[in-house]
C-alpha cells in the first residue's frame, strides 16, 4: 500500500473522529454546558496522555518551558472548543462543519504576526475568497442571521489561534509536552469556568460512555490528521478532509432532521476553493524554489 493511500484511509479515520465528537457534543449537551463537556474531556484526555506517555517512554519530554506560549495556545483552543460545543446545538450540523473550514484562512491571517511568516498575495486572494464564502454560508440578513453564526465563526478564529502557535511550540517542543500541556491547562480552564456559578452538574450514566466518545474522537482525530500530513500533502488531504461536509448533512438529515442548504453548501465549495488554491499554490513555490 502506497503512501498516499495510507495517508487517504488516516483522512478517513479523521473524518469519522470529527463526526463522531459532533454527534457526541450534542448528545450530552442536554444535561451539560460546555465548560463541563470541556472539564471531563479534558480530564479524561490528561489522564490518556499520562498513561501513554509513561507507556512508551516520552514522560521525560513533558518539562514546563515556555509556559506562556501554552497557556496563549490553550486559552485560544479552549475558547474555539466551546464556541464549536455550543454552536453544534443551535445550528444545523453542516453550516458549523462549513465555517470551521475558514480556520485555515485565519491561520494565514495571524501567521505573519505569530510566526513571521509573510501574507503573500496568493494568500491575501485566498482569504478574500475565503471570507465571500463565508458570506454566502451566513448570508448576514436580518431574517438568516443567527448569534449561532457568529459562535461558529469565532469558534474557527479560536481553532487558528491554538494552530499558530501549536505550530510555534512544535519548533522548540515536544508533541507529548504540547498535548499533556493542552488537557492540563484546559481541565483547570473547564473546573473554574463550570465551577464559577458554584454549580457543577454530573454526568449520568447515560453521558459518560459520550464523553468518552468527544475524548477519543478529539485526540483520535488530531492524531490521524497529523499522521495523514506525514504521509502525503496537504493538497491531497484536505479533499479528504471536505468529505466532512457531506457526511455530516447527511447525519444532520437523518439522525435530526435538518434541512440540507443549497447556500451552505455553495459557501462551503468557495471555502474549499479558497483552501485549495493557496495549497496549490505554496507547494508550486516551493517546488520551484527547490529546483
Amino acid at each position: 500500500m502506497n503512501d498516499t493511500l495510507k495517508a487517504c484511509l488516516w483522512m478517513i479515520g479523521a473524518v469519522l473522529s470529527f463526526t463522531s465528537m459532533a454527534i457526541a457534543g450534542r448528545a450530552v449537551s442536554y444535561n451539560l454546558d460546555t465548560f463541563e463537556i470541556m472539564m471531563y474531556r479534558s480530564f479524561i484526555g490528561v489522564t490518556i496522555v499520562f498513561a501513554l506517555a509513561k507507556a512508551t517512554g516520552t514522560f521525560h519530554h513533558i518539562r514546563p518551558n515556555k509556559m506562556g506560549l501554552h497557556t496563549i495556545r490553550n486559552i485560544s483552543h479552549f475558547t474555539g472548543q466551546n464556541l464549536w460545543f455550543y454552536s453544534i446545538t443551535v445550528l444545523p450540523l453542516a453550516q458549523v462543519f462549513a465555517l470551521e473550514f475558514t480556520m485555515p484562512l485565519w491561520v494565514m491571517v495571524m501567521a505573519p504576526f505569530v510566526l513571521g511568516e509573510a501574507l503573500t498575495r496568493s494568500r491575501a486572494v485566498a482569504a478574500l475568497i475565503g471570507f465571500i464564502g463565508i458570506l454566502i454560508v451566513t448570508r448576514p440578513d436580518p431574517s438568516t442571521f443567527s448569534f449561532g453564526m457568529i459562535t461558529a465563526a469565532c469558534a474557527a478564529i479560536g481553532f487558528a489561534g491554538s494552530a499558530v502557535f501549536t505550530r510555534r511550540l512544535t519548533r522548540t517542543e515536544h508533541t507529548v509536552s504540547i498535548l499533556f500541556f493542552l488537557t492540563a491547562m484546559q481541565s483547570v480552564f473547564g473546573l473554574v469556568c463550570a465551577g464559577f456559578d458554584g454549580d457543577i452538574a454530573l454526568p449520568t450514566a447515560q453521558n459518560i460512555p459520550w464523553i468518552i466518545v468527544i475524548s477519543l474522537a478529539g485526540l483520535t482525530a488530531h492524531f490521524c490528521l497529523t499522521t495523514a500530513l506525514g504521509l502525503a500533502p496537504a493538497a491531497v488531504i484536505v479533499p479528504v478532509d471536505f468529505a466532512r461536509l457531506p457526511i455530516i448533512a447527511i447525519v444532520g438529515m437523518v439522525l435530526y432532521d435538518e434541512g440540507i442548504d443549497i447556500y451552505v453548501l455553495i459557501g462551503a465549495l468557495i471555502i474549499f476553493g479558497a483552501n485549495y488554491f493557496n495549497i496549490l499554490r505554496e507547494t508550486r513555490l516551493r517546488r520551484e524554489a527547490g529546483a
